[in-house]
């Protein structure tokens, strides 16, 4: 994507050129203006040219920036089913963690680990009709005396870890969980399911909180993923 970036960047940069910009606006077959004037077209033409040189630069290392600083969670799987209780989520999540994440959590800082879940039905003369929504957050926490890591899930008791591999595993591949009553949705109706999980930088401590605002290492994060289901 890159080199297809700086190759456009460089086909532009070469077709603003003071010449082909000046032919441009004064073809052959025009009146040209006095010199004067036309002095004046040249500058604020070579001026043009170097305000989009740096607005195109601007914008490849901004481009470069968010590769190199990216940290995404890739979600392998998700489905759903019914069960007695209502509808059962079952997802499978692929990610490490960065150094500034890790480090933080050796030092004390629990991490936060939310799901989000949305079930919508189309309707063709509205807004989409949310059927159902839930949210779960998985809390991985590390202590230093006894060297452990903790995980826990709100309603659940925490389990503890002796490797870091270990705790994340849960977070990873998390236990099925109920995300909408049995009478929430029409049997028949086609519900568009979407999932994501991100790193919520809101629930931890105010301090830590200013500095993930302003760090791309604290961005950690999910696309939605979308899928249909059919209650039956």
């Amino acid at each position: 994507m890159m080199a297809c970036f700086t190759h456009c960047f460089k086909k532009l940069d070469h077709e603003l050129t003071q010449s082909a910009l000046f032919n441009f606006l004064f073809p052959a077959s025009a009146i040209l203006p006095c010199d004067n004037a036309r002095q004046v077209l040249l500058r604020l033409l070579q001026r043009f040219r170097q305000c989009t040189r740096q607005l195109l630069l601007l914008a490849m290392l901004l481009l470069s920036n968010g590769n190199l600083h990216a940290a995404e969670i890739d979600i392998s799987q998700a489905s759903l089913e019914a069960v007695d209780d209502g509808y059962r989520l079952s997802v499978t999540y692929s990610f490490e963690l960065n150094r500034s994440l890790e480090d933080a959590l050796t030092r004390g800082v629990p991490l936060y680990f939310t799901t989000d879940v949305q079930l919508t039905r189309r309707r063709w003369y509205w807004f989409d009709e949310v059927s159902a929504a839930a949210s779960r957050t998985v809390r991985l926490s590390y202590n230093v005396l006894t060297r452990q890591y903790h995980a826990s899930t709100s309603g659940q008791l925490q389990q503890s870890f002796s490797t870091l591999e270990d705790a994340l595993s849960l977070i990873r591949r998390p236990p099925r969980w109920i995300v909408a009553d049995k009478n929430a949705l029409k049997p028949g109706d086609v519900v568009n399911v979407g999932v994501r999980m991100r790193l919520d930088v809101a629930q931890l401590p105010k301090p830590f909180q200013i500095n993930a605002l302003n760090n791309s290492d604290w961005r950690l994060s999910s696309n939605w993923k979308e899928f249909s289901f059919k209650p039956e």
